[in-house]
């Protein structure tokens, strides 16, 4: 496939906007993006052009990213570069660069971030007492913090992330 992808670094310039359609929910929001260089008269880093991009993500994506991202928090992401022209009739062209996101993540080299893992489609959709996931998933994930341990005390799942093998959580 001749795809475009690109990882883009900068800052959320527009609060992002949520929607949800018939084929499924969608953020969009704009990204800055200023390139630094070395200015070499003044000896310090100066800021050049900024480019802006709209990025969309859909699904998950977008509900992860609705519920993470505030304006000028500065991001990484991934995904395909679509550029568009348009006639404006006035004879002018006009062109919008926009990012079809795979992956948007916070810039961990400018400030630190929590992860909070989210539930799974099958963690959502079944009773409480997991009783209708089946029966490798309910041993896998038990809580650890409801008394859910595989062999030797070892919780069988840390924050829903299965812990394989009888290794120690905290060590790994």
């Amino acid at each position: 496939m001749n795809e475009t992808l690109v990882t883009v670094v900068g800052n959320v310039a527009t609060a992002p906007v949520f929607r949800e359609f018939g084929t499924g929910r969608v953020i969009r929001f704009r990204l800055a993006v200023t390139s630094r260089y070395w200015d070499r008269t003044g000896g310090a880093w100066a800021d050049g052009h900024t480019n802006f991009f709209t990025v969309c993500a859909w699904r998950a994506l977008a509900e992860n990213a609705m519920a993470s991202l505030s304006v000028g928090e500065p991001v990484v992401v991934q995904g395909r570069l679509k550029v568009r022209q348009d006639d404006r009739g006035d004879g002018k062209q006009w062109f919008a660069a926009e990012i079809d996101a795979s992956a948007i993540g916070h810039d961990l080299s400018r400030g630190t971030s929590t992860f909070h893992r989210t539930r799974t489609a099958v963690q959502r959709g079944g009773p409480a007492d997991g009783a209708g996931e089946p029966a490798a998933v309910r041993s896998r994930t038990a809580d650890p913090w409801d008394g859910g341990t595989v062999a030797g005390g070892v919780p069988a799942a840390v924050d829903g992330v299965p812990v394989g093998g009888g290794l120690d959580p905290l060590a790994v």
